[in-house]
């Protein structure tokens, strides 16, 4: 398998962000990313796509969108829309309507940050995704970096404290989203786990201070996704596109956090009787199964079924084991970082059928 790096949801001046896309891919290519996802807020931007290059570096930015229905009082129900190739945001008022026709035009759909809780410090409001009676989404934002950065600012000079310490803000995707994904997929839904920086390059002040709130190549070093695709990116957008979103359909990617550590080279594998499945994939559990787990650096690993632990283990690089049963496994790595905890890899599922 070949495995790149893909940072997605950012924002350019087309809607609230602040850095073109010739910023965003200058930041990625210094950052060492594969591919970059831009998704502005309801209006889909047609022209940018393509491969970028500096030197003897290069990356593909491709281009989504971000729709919500604007007319609607508290905002709600944001939707990340990736390969539609074409603007879709008026239907943003039907959530069903919008996904029923990314579909339909080939794309993809992600419920964009599920939990987004309020801070009243910075006159921010909730945006959770509330309209949970929609299908035939392909997955969620499972961690989102400014979400994150939202619930911790507790007053101003907790502002000021992760303005200037960005890297204390990442320690895992919220409980309540963890537990909403482990809900869907215990109902036989597939649905992927993506990551999403949700990166704008904010400039702030208070008083004196200015600062520009986690520049992209600061986001573009944090939460990633890495894709394991069955063979190389070629160079062409148009071939390149499709295998990633392939990848993104299948569920062939884990999150990581590569910030403290490097997350490349984790993989997740189930191992039957003349077959082997990988993230995204089904496999029976016929015969019975060994799953083998490998981390780039011994750190605590977790696998669970069902949205419950099986097993833990601590500093190991190597995990394996053996199951008969059907059901939905997954992976989670811890790591320490600046004296804490801190997620690091969150891996899509295996699914086991009888």
């Amino acid at each position: 398998m070949h495995e790149i790096v893909v940072n997605l949801h950012m924002h350019t001046p087309y809607s609230d962000g602040h850095g073109s896309h010739g910023a965003i891919t200058e930041a990625a290519m210094q950052a060492g990313l594969d591919v970059v996802i831009v998704t502005d807020h309801n209006v889909w931007v047609n022209g940018p796509e393509d491969y970028y290059k500096n030197g003897d570096k290069r990356v593909l930015l491709l281009v989504g969108e971000e729709i919500h229905d604007q007319t609607r009082n508290p905002q709600k129900n944001h939707l990340l829309a990736f390969g539609m190739e074409k603007e879709l945001s008026p239907l943003a008022h039907d959530s069903q309507k919008l996904i029923d026709a990314v579909t339909q035009a080939g794309g993809l759909t992600f419920i964009a940050h599920p939990v987004d809780p309020a801070a009243p410090s910075v006159g921010e409001g909730d945006i959770s995704w509330v309209d949970w009676n929609i299908t035939g989404f392909t997955g969620i934002e499972l961690w989102n970096g400014l979400s994150e950065f939202k619930s911790l600012l507790k007053s101003k000079l907790h502002a000021i404290y992760y303005a200037y310490n960005p890297g204390a803000v990442a320690h895992a995707p919220f409980q309540k989203t963890l537990q909403i994904w482990d809900e869907l997929l215990n109902k036989g839904n597939r649905v992927v786990a993506i990551g999403g920086s949700d990166a704008h390059a904010l400039p702030a002040s208070l008083g004196p201070l200015r600062r520009t709130l986690f520049p992209y190549e600061f986001h573009f070093r944090g939460i990633n996704n890495h894709l394991l695709l069955s063979e190389p990116l070629s160079g062409d957008v148009d071939e390149d596109r499709a295998k990633i979103l392939q990848a993104f359909r299948q569920g062939s990617l884990f999150i990581g956090y590569d910030l403290p550590a490097s997350t490349q080279d984790f993989r997740f594998l189930a191992h039957g009787k003349g077959i082997t499945a990988q993230m995204g994939e089904v496999i029976s559990a016929k015969h019975g199964l060994t799953f083998q787990i490998r981390l780039p650096h011994p750190v605590e690993c977790r696998l669970l079924k069902d949205g419950k632990v099986l097993k833990t283990w601590t500093n190991r690089e190597t995990c394996t084991y053996i199951s008969t049963e059907a059901g939905v496994y997954r992976v989670e790595a811890y790591i320490q970082y600046r004296g804490q905890r801190r997620g690091w890899i969150f891996s899509n599922p295996i699914y086991v059928r009888k």
